[in-house]
């Protein structure tokens, strides 16, 4: 049958122990200190890491827990479309101060959110919501879905929109609005 479907796996070219050490290699948490390891400013201005003998030209930063604990437990993750984890940063301060900052650079690149600091006007049509807002960042116009994951209360008075284009914004504390403003989002909060 393995020969009539060129596709199936062949038993026999499976390598169990290859496939256990990779498996082990993923499980084990490596932590990047100013000890072990080295990030650089590329020519392209990305970062790249050199740990030991090994370099990777570029690197991609994911916060672990972008909303409660921004500068700890950052992932360094490979830039290509399997992003394996190369390590993690257990806290900014861990490395020296200038490699911080690029780092903190880099993640404000990544997670850029605009801090809403009035509502100008909300219209709801046909399923989307049509934000009109100043923001931190000057005054812009944003799209939502109505429902789903577009807009996420994170505490009782801290919220989150997320618009069509996966961009995202947050009202730190919703009663800092005036009350007109916070009636014109009691249909999305």
């Amino acid at each position: 049958m393995a020969e009539e479907h060129g596709s199936l796996l062949d038993l026999n070219d499976f390598d169990e122990e290859a496939y256990k050490k990779e498996s082990e290699e993923i499980q084990k948490l490596y932590y990047l200190t100013k000890d072990n390891c080295t990030f650089a400013r590329t020519k392209g201005g990305f970062v790249s890491l050199t740990c030991g003998e090994k370099t990777y030209e570029r690197v991609n930063l994911y916060r672990t827990f972008p909303l409660t604990d921004p500068d700890k437990y950052i992932s360094v993750r490979e830039a290509d479309e399997k992003a394996k984890e190369i390590g993690i940063i257990a806290d900014l301060d861990d490395l020296d101060k200038e490699q911080a900052q690029m780092i903190c650079e880099q993640l404000k690149l990544r997670y850029f959110t605009p801090i809403i600091e009035k509502i100008i006007d909300v219209k709801d049509e046909y399923g989307h919501a049509y934000f009109h807002v100043k923001t931190t960042y000057g005054v812009c116009r944003f799209t939502t879905h109505m429902g789903g994951d577009a807009v996420v209360s994170l505490s009782e008075s801290r919220v989150m929109f997320t618009d069509l284009d996966g961009n995202r914004y947050e009202i730190p504390d919703i009663y800092t609005l005036t009350a007109a403003e916070r009636k014109k989002l009691d249909l999305f909060i």
